[in-house]
């Protein structure tokens, strides 16, 4: 199976003053992305705040990204649901827009059963005609995939990948590539020998995580200094001082959608002291 990069970033989506998609914005960071160390983008995942966009917005901007993405970078598509008929509209909607791979999250709220997940995933396997990459993240769907399961899951056709957000679970597994689904497990799954993370942090330190894959030698010396960028921009609800951070450093992201809200002001605080640690602000995008 083909890589999809190893600084994969979980692109967000900015907004304009009226919370309407903003398509030149996005245009221009991910062109920012891909020269400060992504190869990948994903969008339309959670940090794209796939949640609050309707369909028609969501496989117009996974469009855009694959009309105007730099040279050299993958696209992977979000395309989950928990109800599988619409899992299987996005991703045939998806996978015919040029796409390299669509990202399809467990089912949420409903909690299938291991023969549901299965059959999910057969479904959307059928649908999609480039390789799927699933979506480990108990946290916010309520059940996890084990890594018994995953294997299952990995003889499907077309199930190539996984993003693990589990980090308990962060192991090889046969029949899949593993994308660490945290920033701070991007350095143990490349220990690993696997082939980077689907990664957030990478929207303000992107130089330093590439380092952490062309520096094995230095990997942990980095992720050690970078411990704190992972932890701020989740003090709460991603991407909310993601956003914040971005907006700091000059790029046009916009607000969230509700129920997310704009960082508060102890939330900027803290974003604003971890930038000045990092010495960041002075690198102001015009």
């Amino acid at each position: 199976m083909e890589e999809l990069g190893s600084i994969i970033t979980a692109i967000v989506t900015p907004f304009d003053e009226q919370l309407r998609v903003d398509e030149d914005a996005f245009v221009s960071l991910m062109a920012h992305l891909a020269a400060n160390g992504s190869d990948g983008f994903v969008v339309a995942g959670t940090t794209g705040e796939a949640s609050t966009l309707t369909d028609e917005e969501q496989l117009g901007l996974i469009e855009l990204a694959v009309r105007e993405r730099p040279a050299g970078v993958s696209v992977i598509a979000g395309a989950g649901s928990n109800d599988t008929r619409h899992a299987v509209h996005l991703t045939e909607r998806a996978s015919a827009l040029g796409v390299d791979a669509v990202l399809s999250v467990t089912p949420y709220y409903n909690r299938p059963s291991r023969r549901g997940i299965l059959r999910h995933y057969e479904e959307v396997a059928r649908a999609s005609s480039v390789p799927v990459v699933l979506y480990n993240i108990p946290q916010r769907t309520g059940t996890d995939m084990p890594n018994d399961l995953l294997a299952e899951l990995a003889q499907i056709e077309r199930i190539d990948f996984v993003k693990q957000a589990n980090d308990n679970n962060l192991a090889s597994v046969d029949g899949l590539r593993v994308y660490a689904g945290n920033d701070g497990t991007l350095a143990r799954a490349l220990d690993m020998g696997e082939p980077g993370g689907i990664l957030v942090a990478s929207h303000i330190v992107g130089p330093q995580m590439r380092r952490m894959v062309d520096e094995p030698d230095n990997r942990a010396e980095i992720d050690a200094s970078l411990r704190d960028v992972y932890e701020t921009i989740m003090i709460t609800s991603s991407p909310t001082c993601t956003k914040a951070a971005l907006e700091m450093l000059g790029h046009r992201v916009g607000g969230l959608r509700l129920p997310l809200l704009q960082a508060d002001e102890a939330e900027r605080v803290a974003v604003r002291a971890m930038l000045e640690r990092h010495e960041l602000l002075g690198q102001r995008t015009a």
